[in-house]
């Protein structure tokens, strides 16, 4: 079987090959022959017998040509692990808030369609917290993301545009952003993220460290809850969460795009990677064209 891994554009300034070699070894000695594929040229998939969005990396910053980019594959029928709605859904961070609505417990949010200082008023307000974090909502890997205490000013990029607006959760820099990966449904490992010392950012090329964890008392039902709410079945999926203030649980991503799954922290989840993929790819073999 034939794996497309959409891969980021040629130049792309963010180290990514860490993660693609890491998944494309782990399918390869699945017995999957793997391509990396650059997700701003596609061209014609029709070949492969699956395609994966995994390390499709920048695609927030051409978010209309990611958009069409998905439409293509759907009007395609092309086999694509994760389904296209459920792409297209996680791909702007307002799934937050649906998370919330369903009763999923997840960091605050206030979305904003203009951002202005009133806002930043209003948040803190809100949520209690004098220190913020703003980010796009449309963002990967920390990009455009901003810490913003009591007396800083809305930073000039963010200005007018819009944001998500959040409480500083003071966790992330002590016991860690948790995050767990799942693949088809079920949990395969676990790893905290830490920022280095001063940030709020997990992100590796930010400083961040990731370590393999135990997964924190409740967190697997947490994150089944969560991906009970996105539109599909997931074959991947990383859920990042933190504690309050009181210790309790709260999605800070659900990642069904491209996330890290960070399969060379932690020996040993490579076989149910593959395994996960190599199932999706004969489902939709399986499948009427018509159905996919």
């Amino acid at each position: 079987m034939r794996i497309a891994v959409l891969i980021p554009e040629p130049g792309f300034d963010e180290p990514w090959q860490w993660a693609f070699d890491a998944e494309a070894k782990a399918l390869r000695d699945g017995g999957l022959v793997v391509d990396g594929v650059p997700w701003t040229d596609a061209g014609d998939l029709s070949g492969y017998d699956l395609v994966t969005p995994l390390v499709a990396w920048g695609y927030h910053e051409r978010y209309e040509e990611w958009l069409g980019l998905l439409d293509h594959l759907e009007r395609m029928a092309v086999p694509i692990a994760n389904p296209v709605p459920m792409l297209r859904w996680n791909s702007h961070k307002r799934y937050l808030a649906e998370l919330a609505e369903r009763g999923v417990p997840a960091v605050p949010t206030l979305s904003v369609d203009e951002c202005e200082d009133a806002h930043l008023a209003e948040a803190r307000d809100r949520f209690g917290s004098a220190e913020l974090v703003i980010k796009p909502p449309v963002s990967a890997g920390a990009a455009g993301t901003f810490r913003i205490g009591p007396e800083d000013e809305l930073p000039a990029t963010a200005r007018g545009g819009a944001a998500i607006i959040q409480p500083l959760i003071e966790t992330i820099a002590t016991t860690g952003e948790h995050s767990l990966i799942l693949f088809d449904g079920a949990l395969s490992h676990s790893v905290v993220k830490r920022p280095k010392a001063g940030d709020f950012r997990v992100q590796p090329h930010l400083g961040g460290t990731t370590e393999p964890s135990v997964a924190p008392p409740g967190a697997e039902d947490l994150a089944l809850r969560a991906l009970e709410a996105a539109p599909g079945d997931a074959t991947y999926a990383r859920v990042d969460m933190v504690a309050g203030a009181d210790g309790s649980l709260m999605i800070m991503e659900l990642e069904l795009v491209e996330p890290a799954l960070f399969l060379h922290v932690v020996p040993g989840a490579e076989g149910a990677f593959a395994r996960a993929m190599t199932s999706a790819a004969e489902r939709a073999a399986e499948q009427p064209l018509a159905e996919r």
